[in-house]
């Protein structure tokens, strides 16, 4: 009695391929940049979203949690954890709202501050390793947030 096993279905016509794929190509660039900013956020002391997080503190130095979470598109749940490593790092402090003590408002210490400073290469390092023209990384930019909003239109 043979027990052999059943081939594997071969692959219909219409099976995606994953080179073709837009969510690929998407991820991919996201891995590659992520790893240049790894890198270069080393000697920071930082994650890439940790980064995020003290770049938008650093445009608008108080802000809320939601608000913070609103500008970068994450939630609160992956937010706070984030926020509570920063805090640890002296790097920002967590204030209840006088007005409202349910909101958290957050803020850079000095040593938060000083880390801009530090931070200042990061863009144009960045920017190097694409080696793009600023007007194609304008285009590009432009072209993924114009992406971003109409896929967040439909979620």
């Amino acid at each position: 009695m043979s027990t052999s096993r059943p081939s594997p279905p071969v692959a219909a016509a219409s099976t995606p391929k994953l080179d073709a794929q837009l969510c690929f190509a998407l991820y991919s660039a996201g891995l590659a940049m992520n790893k240049v900013y790894r890198k270069l956020l080393k000697s920071l002391g930082l994650t890439y979203p940790q980064y995020l997080v003290m770049m938008v503190l650093w445009q608008d130095e108080n802000q809320s949690v939601s608000e913070i979470g609103t500008r970068l598109f994450l939630d609160s749940a992956t937010l706070t954890p984030l926020l509570k490593r920063l805090e640890t790092a002296g790097l920002v402090a967590r204030l209840r709202s006088r007005e409202d003590e349910r909101h958290v408002v957050i803020t850079l210490t000095a040593r938060g501050k000083a880390l801009q400073a530090k931070a200042g290469k990061v863009q144009e390092s960045v920017f190097c390793a694409t080696r793009c023209t600023p007007s194609e990384l304008k285009h590009l930019k432009g072209e993924l947030q114009d992406l971003r909003n109409r896929l967040s239109d439909e979620a």
